[in-house]
C-alpha cells in the first residue's frame, strides 16, 4: 500500500493562469506559497517561504478561474506527479506539480479583508461550496494524457 498526498494552506502568489485543452477542459496552473518560521540562529526567527505549482482540471477550474485572485487564501488537497518534457533546445525536463483533487477558500474574498480562518461556506464572506453547483466526483476530471489517465498508469512495478 501507498499513499500520495499532499495538503496545503497558503496564498496565490499571482492570479491563476487558464487554459483550455482541444477538447474544451479546462486547466488552472496556481502559484502557492507557503511560509513558516524557523530559528535563525542568533536567538531570533526567520520566515522561510516556499513557492507550489499547483493545477486543477475541469469544472474545478472554472471555479477557480472564477473566484481566484493573487492574495486569495486558499487548502489544497492533491497529489504529486512528475511529468517529463523536452523544452525548446531538447533537453529532457521533469517538473513536479501537485494535481489538486479538491480545495477550499480560506477567509474572506479577495481584497474584503474580511474573515478570518473561516473555510469554504464557513462564514466570513468566503467561497460557498454551493456556488460551484453539483460536487465533482474524483475521477470526473478526464486528465489531458500529459497527466497520465489514472492512479495507476505509470506505476513502475
Amino acid at each position: 500500500m501507498s499513499v500520495n498526498k499532499v495538503m496545503l494552506l497558503g496564498h496565490l502568489g499571482q492570479d491563476p493562469e487558464v487554459r483550455y485543452t482541444q477538447g474544451g477542459l479546462t486547466i488552472a496552473n496556481l502559484r502557492i506559497a507557503t511560509s513558516e518560521r524557523r530559528p535563525d540562529g542568533n536567538g531570533g526567527w526567520k520566515k522561510e517561504t516556499e513557492w507550489h505549482t499547483v493545477v486543477v482540471f475541469g469544472k474545478r477550474a472554472d471555479v477557480v478561474k472564477q473566484y481566484m485572485t493573487k492574495g486569495s487564501e486558499v487548502f489544497i488537497e492533491g497529489s504529486l506527479r512528475t511529468r517529463k518534457w523536452q523544452d525548446k533546445q531538447g533537453q529532457t525536463r521533469y517538473s513536479t506539480e501537485i494535481v489538486a483533487n479538491d480545495f477550499s477558500f480560506v477567509g474572506g474574498r479577495g481584497g474584503s479583508g474580511g474573515g478570518g480562518g473561516a473555510a469554504a461556506g464557513g462564514g466570513g464572506g468566503g467561497f460557498n461550496r454551493e456556488d460551484m453547483g453539483a460536487p465533482v466526483p474524483a475521477g470526473d476530471d478526464n486528465f489531458p494524457a500529459e497527466f497520465g489517465n489514472g492512479p495507476d498508469d505509470d506505476i513502475p512495478f
